[in-house]
């Protein structure tokens, strides 16, 4: 069985013309075993003049370094190192005009590589197996990878696309591995253009789908089939690998394996950028500190109040807006210390740094957002501060004029032509309206407050945002309708009773008794007397429930639209706290960002025409299985590329990126049937007014001097501007 390759190259070493020829270099990456008869080698876009290479005398150690900085997981699986060698096939290529072609680039290979530099990378000289002699530091390194077993030697050759353009693609001379040497394997080059921090990146899996299929314990009749199926590559480590080749490469590069850019920048334009980020930072720095002094001042009088009943009462009434305050209060503190969270660009692989930066950036996106949307509130507000204080005692006036008592005294009669008992209804309605008289004379008492409220509110979203004056609209309105709430909770209580009295006699009649310890209805024999009674208990309840349905009905309905309008609060809320902001901007800007899945994009074969000029699109199981199904049915004698690829990668929609962050919010509440609740309604059960969502965490309070805090902001928005000028 011949062994299958595939090289992964970086699409940015092929896109080259017949005039402009590439460079022979060594190969930096990582070989990953996939089966035993497929080897993934992945080459890095690491590319170095003979030069260079020649000048270093520890490029073992840089290799060796630059391992020890990827990630553990790529780590267990392969090792960076020199994977081999490449050189330039000028002879594969034949125009009419071959013989001229050859001769002028064999001439700009004898200047590149004069044959007076012995042992130069440009030496015909070579090993028994076929091998280059190479320059004393890369022989080092390949006498390492030779005693491992594992070496490669390609050579570019011209290859010319079916719509005419040139690629330099590289063929196979041979593999050394496991101490054999293969020339003849079936090879599938795959392109890839390079992954790049805050540009793109590569994902085999859905964006956000991480979900896993449960699995059954008896195996259906195709997982025997599924086994007999050809491997494919272990694509999550080709990939993962492909993601570190950016930061692998910058490592090298910056052990100085490349000329480094030096005096772009005059040292004037310099100086002034540096003094600007300084600047910056420095009256951030200030206002931070101020806003850190303002805020444990007003700790240390919570902390003196706190053991204070009124305190207490406070904190019990307005129980969602202390919630938010205290998550605003803490994310006010902490910023900086997110902030200066490991820069990402140093980070080992391009997936998570991009993940990095989101969590880095997702709060003070989140604070930003909810200041602004809070400002516009509260500004409008205060400029409308008379109009909004008329325009809502005039609403409260009308509800509680034409729909409370309006409503009681509805009932109180004959409420949509049913006949009620006018004793019971009389009574339930005079209690309804002196309750709503009460709570209207102190709403009388207090409305002078009421201008100071919508300051209140207007200055609380200036400060703290949108999600502090939303909560606390909806504690006033769980306050404002305290009267409702509790009339609500009394005529729901006598209406539960009422129906549990009335489905008890309903048993009697029946002979069905409910056992508490086995949670089942019994037959019970009930004796004369019990029937008796129950008959002249069943009779006034039967024709007094239409009287407590109707008021109940009534009181439910207020208070349901009540909760409702409460839980519509919350759940803004909790999707302002949620919503990524930094990640819907960079998908809006750059969709690459933000991977789902991979596909491949074949461009042609050699030896055989597998396809035309015209581009064709397959999966990874399709792509991987046609190229090895033409290797078998041609039978290659040589290593020439039977397939050329590019790996492509779809983008996530909006969707896949914004619901995983609501479900996380909203794992909580469980959906409650229509059947439980209508259940629960005919029963007398009180429905919830507050949804069960997760908020952001609180953490714990920061107690460091102002120096130190001072420090600590200044540090982070220097590093913070300092990255992104590089990254810039």
């Amino acid at each position: 069985m011949r062994q299958k390759c595939r090289v992964w190259w970086p699409k940015q070493q092929q896109q080259l013309s017949w005039l402009d020829p590439p460079q022979s270099t060594p190969l930096f990456g990582w070989f990953l075993d996939s089966s035993p008869s497929s080897i993934d080698i992945v080459v890095a876009p690491i590319s170095l003049s003979p030069d260079a290479v020649s000048l270093q005398s520890d490029l073992q150690e840089i290799v060796h370094s630059t391992n020890a900085k990827m990630s553990l997981r790529l780590q267990e699986k392969s090792t960076f190192s020199l994977l081999g060698y490449c050189s330039v096939d000028y002879s594969s290529y034949s125009p009419p005009n071959r013989s001229k072609l050859v001769d002028g680039l064999a001439r700009m290979h004898d200047n590149m590589y004069p044959p007076n530099n012995q042992g130069s990378v440009g030496e015909a000289s070579e090993w028994r197996c076929g091998c280059e002699k190479l320059d004393r530091p890369l022989e080092q390194c390949r006498r390492l990878s030779l005693s491992n077993g594992k070496w490669i030697q390609l050579s570019f050759n011209f290859h010319r696309h079916g719509s005419g353009g040139i690629y330099w693609i590289p063929k196979l001379h041979h593999i050394h591995w496991d101490g054999q040497v293969m020339q003849k394997c079936d090879v599938h080059v795959i392109m890839y253009e390079p992954p790049v921090f805050g540009s793109h990146h590569f994902s085999s899996n859905s964006w956000g789908g991480s979900e896993q299929l449960s699995m059954h314990n008896k195996r259906p009749s195709w997982f025997e089939e599924l086994q007999k199926k050809e491997i494919l590559p272990e694509l999550d480590t080709v990939i993962f690998a492909i993601n570190c080749a950016a930061a692998a490469t910058e490592m090298v590069f910056e052990k100085s394996l490349a000329p480094r850019s030096s005096g772009r920048q005059l040292p004037t334009i310099s100086m002034l950028c540096s003094i600007a980020c300084y600047l910056i930072a420095f009256l951030l720095a200030s206002v931070s500190t101020l806003v850190y002094l303002v805020l444990q001042f007003l700790h240390g009088l919570l902390l003196c109040s706190s053991q204070m009943l009124i305190h207490k009462i406070v904190a019990s009434i307005l129980e969602k807006t202390w919630k938010n305050i205290h998550i605003r209060t803490y994310q006010l503190l902490y910023w900086p210390v997110i902030l200066r969270g490991g820069s990402s660009r140093l980070q080992s692989s391009v997936e998570y740094a991009h993940m990095a930066a989101m969590c880095k950036h997702s709060m003070w996106s989140i604070i930003v957002i909810d200041v602004l949307l809070g400002n516009a509130l509260g500004f409008v507000l205060l400029h409308h501060t008379e109009a909004v204080c008329l325009f809502l005692l005039n609403f409260v006036h009308d509800i509680t004029n034409n729909l409370l008592r309006a409503g009681c005294v509805w009932l109180m009669g004959v409420p949509a032509g049913f006949k009620l008992n006018t004793e019971l209804a009389e009574t339930l309605g005079m209690i309804s309206l002196n309750a709503i008289q009460i709570c209207s004379t102190l709403g009388f008492f207090v409305g002078f407050i009421f201008r100071i409220y919508i300051k209140m509110l207007a200055l609380s979203g200036v400060m703290l945002g949108l999600t502090t004056s939303a909560a606390l609209v909806r504690d006033t309105i769980i306050v404002a309708t305290l009267h409702v709430s509790t009339l609500h909770r009394w005529i729901s209580l006598l209406y539960s009773l009422q129906v549990q009295a009335f489905a008890a006699l309903w048993r009697l009649f029946r002979g069905r008794k409910w056992n508490p310890l086995r949670k089942r209805f019994d037959s019970y024999d009930y004796n004369v007397e019990q029937h008796v009674v129950g008959s002249l208990l069943f009779t006034p309840l039967l024709l007094l429930l239409p009287t407590t349905s109707v008021f109940y009905i009534y009181f439910t309905i207020l208070d349901t639209t009540t909760s409702f309008i409460c839980i519509l609060i919350e759940v803004a809320i909790s999707v302002i706290h949620a919503t990524p902001y930094v990640e819907i901007f960079l998908w809006a800007v750059a969709p690459r960002m933000f991977p789902s899945g991979i596909w491949f994009q074949i461009i042609s074969g050699s030896k055989i025409n597998l396809v035309d000029s015209s581009e064709v699109r397959c999966s990874t199981e399709s792509c991987f299985s046609f190229a090895n199904k033409q290797q078998r049915d041609v039978g290659l004698e040589n290593s020439e590329p039977a397939l050329v690829s590019i790996l492509c990668s779809n983008f996530s929609d909006i969707g896949k990126i914004i619901l995983p962050h609501y479900r996380k919010v909203f794992r909580g509440i469980f959906p409650v049937s229509n059947a439980s609740s209508a259940y629960g309604i005919l029963t007398g059960q009180r429905m919830p007014c507050t949804l069960q969502s997760d908020l952001p965490p609180t953490m714990p309070w920061m107690s460091i001097s102002c120096r130190e805090y001072w420090r600590l902001c200044f540090d982070a928005l220097l590093s913070c501007i300092t990255d992104c000028d590089c990254d810039g």
